[in-house]
């Protein structure tokens, strides 16, 4: 079994119904690879960031009734916790793998945040042409960075600022069929490629 990248096996996960059975199946086959990806990757953004960064895997522990519908494992600064800060994430939904950089609603001080990106607005338009960007990390839809335009972006950055539930994250995904996932050399490297560009933005 590999021991970091993502199988079709894991993608299928989020097939399942019911929330025992898919918790069972995650814990069992992609929370040892998330737990390995954390391990990984703490080491490695706190080599390039000089912060201390600590892996928080998922742990859906609040769900009683729906099973959830992706996992992952996200870095911060604070041994705690991680919503609260901007943080990395690297994990997968049912129809795609991500590693992003940004923050969620419950970032304590998005206007900070956004600030700083608006006088890095450039940082951010001269990422490359296949980076994604979302807005909502609950669902799995992501769009095209590159078919932002500058107005659109500003606008965005404008909308983390002043709204409260609003959120920005900037990153690349994988569909299942993306060779990357085809060995765990080569999607290590590729991680760390990508977090090598967003780490610009931290």
């Amino acid at each position: 079994m590999p021991d970091y990248r993502f199988t079709n096996d894991d993608f299928k996960v989020f097939d399942i119904d019911g929330l025992e059975p898919r918790m069972t199946e995650l814990k069992k086959n992609i929370r040892p690879k998330l737990e390995k990806i954390g391990e990984h990757f703490s080491d490695y953004l706190t080599e390039i960031t000089g912060d201390q960064h600590y892996a928080h895997v998922a742990q859906h522990a609040r769900r009683t009734v729906n099973p959830p519908d992706d996992t992952w494992v996200s870095f911060s600064t604070n041994p705690r916790g991680y919503k609260m800060l901007p943080h990395f994430q690297i994990g997968l939904f049912g129809d795609h793998a991500f590693c992003m950089y940004g923050v969620i609603y419950e970032t304590a001080d998005k206007t900070a945040v956004a600030d700083k990106w608006l006088d890095r607005i450039d940082q951010i338009q001269s990422m490359p042409d296949n980076y994604v960007f979302s807005m909502n990390h609950m669902k799995p839809e992501k769009a095209p960075l590159k078919k932002l335009s500058d107005d659109d972006l500003r606008a965005a950055l404008v909308k983390l600022k002043n709204q409260k539930n609003a959120e920005l994250l900037i990153g690349k995904s994988y569909l299942p069929s993306n060779s990357i996932l085809d060995n765990d050399n080569v999607f290590l490297y590729e991680l760390e490629a990508v977090l090598q560009e967003l780490v610009r933005l931290y």
